[in-house]
C-alpha cells in the first residue's frame, strides 16, 4: 500500500504590473497531483501568452494521475512535460510564421513522495525557504548570469544591467531544448517560491525573505510579494507560487 505524501499547500498569483498591457506570466498548481509551475512568455504582442499557456497545458496532460509515488517516475514527467511544450511551441510558430521568436521561460515544481524536483530553463526562479535562510536553488540561463560567473560583474550589477533579459535558454525556441534537473530531500517546514523576473528584476532577496518570514498565510505572503515589484516599477508582468510543506 503507497504511503501518502506529506501535506503541502499552494498558492499562486500575477499581476501584469504598471506598464504592460498583456499579461505573458502564466502560473498552474494541482494540490492533486502534486506539482505547481510558472511560465513566463516571450515574444511580443500575445505570442508569449500562448507559449506559457501551452507550456501550463502540456503539464496537465503529462502529470495527470500523478502519485508522486516514484521519484524516477515524477523525474520522467518532468523532462517529458519540457520536451513536449518545446515540439509543441515549435509546431505552433511552423503553422503561425507571424509568431516567429515566442518561446518562454520555465520552471515546474513537482514533489515525490521524500523528494521535490525541479525543471528549470530560462531566467525564472525558484527558491526555498529553510531553517529561515532564503536559497535560490536554480541558476539563470542569461548573459548577466555568465558575467557573473566569469567574475566581469558583481550579482548587483547583474540586477540593473541593460543587457538582464537577454536569455541563453528557452522553451519552444531550438529544436532541442537543455534542461536542469534538481532534487533535494523536501522537509516539513520547508517554503518553496516560484516566479517570474518581474519580481526578482526589481526586488532584492532581502526584501522577499522579509515578505516570505512576515506572519500570515501564503495568500498574504504572494501579494506582499506581488505588490513589492509593483511600487519597485512594476516595469514587467510578476508571479509568484508559493509552496510550503507540513
Amino acid at each position: 500500500m503507497s504511503q501518502r505524501l506529506p501535506n503541502i499547500n499552494y498558492h499562486g498569483a500575477t499581476d501584469v504590473g504598471n506598464v504592460r498591457t498583456n499579461n505573458e506570466d502564466v502560473f498552474y498548481i494541482s494540490e492533486a497531483c502534486h506539482y505547481c509551475l510558472v511560465a513566463d512568455g516571450m515574444g511580443g504582442a500575445a505570442a508569449g501568452e500562448v507559449a506559457s499557456r501551452i507550456f501550463a497545458d502540456t503539464a496537465k496532460a503529462v502529470f495527470a494521475g500523478h502519485d508522486g509515488v516514484s521519484e524516477e517516475n515524477t523525474i520522467a514527467r518532468v523532462q517529458t512535460t519540457f520536451k513536449l511544450a518545446n515540439e509543441k511551441i515549435l509546431k505552433h510558430v511552423g503553422r503561425n510564421p507571424g509568431d516567429q521568436g515566442m518561446g518562454c521561460t520555465a520552471d515546474l515544481l513537482a514533489f515525490s513522495q521524500n523528494s521535490f524536483i525541479i525543471g528549470h530553463v530560462g531566467d525564472s526562479r525558484t527558491y526555498r525557504l529553510k531553517n529561515g535562510t532564503l536559497k535560490q536553488l536554480t541558476k539563470d540561463h542569461s548573459l548577466v548570469q555568465e558575467q557573473v560567473d566569469q567574475g566581469l560583474i558583481s550579482p548587483d550589477e547583474a540586477r540593473r544591467h541593460a543587457m538582464r533579459n537577454v536569455i541563453l535558454r528557452a522553451v519552444g525556441v531550438n529544436d532541442k531544448i537543455t534542461l536542469d534537473i534538481l532534487r533535494g530531500k523536501k522537509n516539513p517546514g520547508d517554503l518553496f517560491l516560484l516566479c517570474s523576473d518581474g519580481l526578482t528584476d526589481l526586488v532584492d532577496e532581502a526584501a522577499v525573505l522579509d515578505a516570505l518570514r512576515a506572519d500570515g498565510v501564503l495568500s498574504e505572503k504572494s501579494a506582499a510579494l506581488i505588490q513589492l515589484a509593483k511600487q519597485a516599477g512594476g516595469k514587467d508582468n510578476v508571479t509568484v507560487v508559493l509552496s510550503s510543506v507540513f
